[in-house]
C-alpha cells in the first residue's frame, strides 16, 4: 500500500521560498501521478500542482503558475514542490496525494493522502 509523507513546511516571509518534499513508501512511486493540494483555515482543500508518473507532464493552477514548480525523482521515491515568491495567501496546510493521472487535479481522483505540512507566509 502506498504511503506518502510531506515535509519542508515552515514560516517564511512574503517573497521567500520553500521546498516541500513528498516521500513515498510501500509501492513504486513511478506507478503514480502525484498531486499537491492545500487547505487554508476555513476553506476546502484544493489542487495546486501535479506531475505525471514519469515526470514528462506537469500542471499548476493559475494562482501559482510561474511561482511553484513540481518535480520528481522516482529512483528516490520523492516528489518536490518548489515554491517561490510566496504570498500570505499561500498560507495553508499542503498535502501530496496519488492518482493514475493528473487531469485537472480533482480531489476525488486522488488517494493515499499524506498527513500534510504547514506553510505560513507572514512578516
Amino acid at each position: 500500500q502506498l504511503q506518502l509523507v510531506e515535509s519542508g513546511g515552515g514560516l517564511v516571509q512574503p517573497g521567500g521560498s520553500l521546498r516541500l518534499s513528498c516521500v513515498a513508501s510501500g509501492m513504486p512511486l513511478n506507478y503514480y501521478a502525484i498531486g499537491w493540494f492545500r487547505q487554508a483555515p476555513g476553506s476546502e482543500r484544493k489542487g495546486v500542482s501535479c506531475i505525471s508518473n514519469n515526470g514528462d507532464n506537469t500542471m499548476s493552477v493559475d494562482s501559482v503558475k510561474g511561482r511553484f514548480r513540481v518535480s520528481r525523482d522516482n529512483a528516490n521515491n520523492t516528489v518536490w514542490l518548489q515554491m517561490n515568491s510566496l504570498k500570505p495567501e499561500d498560507t495553508a496546510v499542503y498535502y501530496c496525494a496519488a492518482s493514475l493521472r493528473c487531469d485537472n487535479v480533482r480531489l476525488p481522483d486522488f488517494g493515499s493522502w499524506g498527513p500534510g505540512t504547514q506553510v505560513t507566509v507572514s512578516l
